[in-house]
């Protein structure tokens, strides 16, 4: 099955001050997040930003912030996103089928939400390279998991051009730039 731009929404799960730094790997999660978030904008993807608990993690980390203004970000408590009724309120109202999933933590948040997301109906697309856990054990399990459930794992790289389809388009040239 084809993930298409039509119905396509994107979920940037808890990247947040306080828990970022105890994850694995911050450089190149944070690297390959600022290249999704550009990609997607560059699609005009819909985006729905998540924090957990703000009043201890914090926000999302700083270096994200100038690729998240634009998107509505979501404060919660419950670890998975499905269980907040706003947040589905607003991924319902994009229409989308599909969901793109990047985040911390692999194995709590990210997993909860997309199970839950596979029994409301919609395809998870989680982004393996855009998602990671304080202990690397724990993500291996949890992509493990998702797979079996039945969300699609990609790259963020193979996620855009997926949802680009095309090369020679203006869209192609701006998002190759950002990979090479």
């Amino acid at each position: 099955m084809r993930i298409s731009v039509e119905n396509t929404a994107a979920i940037i799960i808890d990247i947040q001050e306080k828990l970022f730094p105890h994850i694995c790997e911050t450089d190149v999660l944070e690297k390959n997040m600022i290249i999704l978030l550009q990609g997607l904008k560059i699609l005009n993807l819909p985006v729905i930003v998540t924090e957990q608990y703000t009043k201890g993690l914090v926000f999302t980390i700083p270096s994200l912030g100038e690729y998240i203004r634009e998107y509505p970000i979501m404060e919660k408590t419950a670890f998975s996103c499905c269980d907040d009724h706003a947040f589905m309120e607003r991924l319902r109202d994009i229409n989308a089928t599909h969901v793109i999933i990047a985040g911390i933590e692999a194995h709590v948040c990210v997993l909860q939400t997309t199970i839950d997301l596979l029994h409301a109906g919609f395809l998870p697309v989680v982004v393996e390279d855009c998602i990671s856990s304080r202990k690397i054990k724990d993500k291996t399990i949890a992509i493990n998991r998702m797979a079996r459930e039945g969300a699609v794992i990609t790259s963020y790289e193979s996620i855009l051009f997926e949802l680009l389809r095309f090369s020679g388009t203006d869209q192609f040239k701006a998002v190759s730039r950002l990979i090479k």
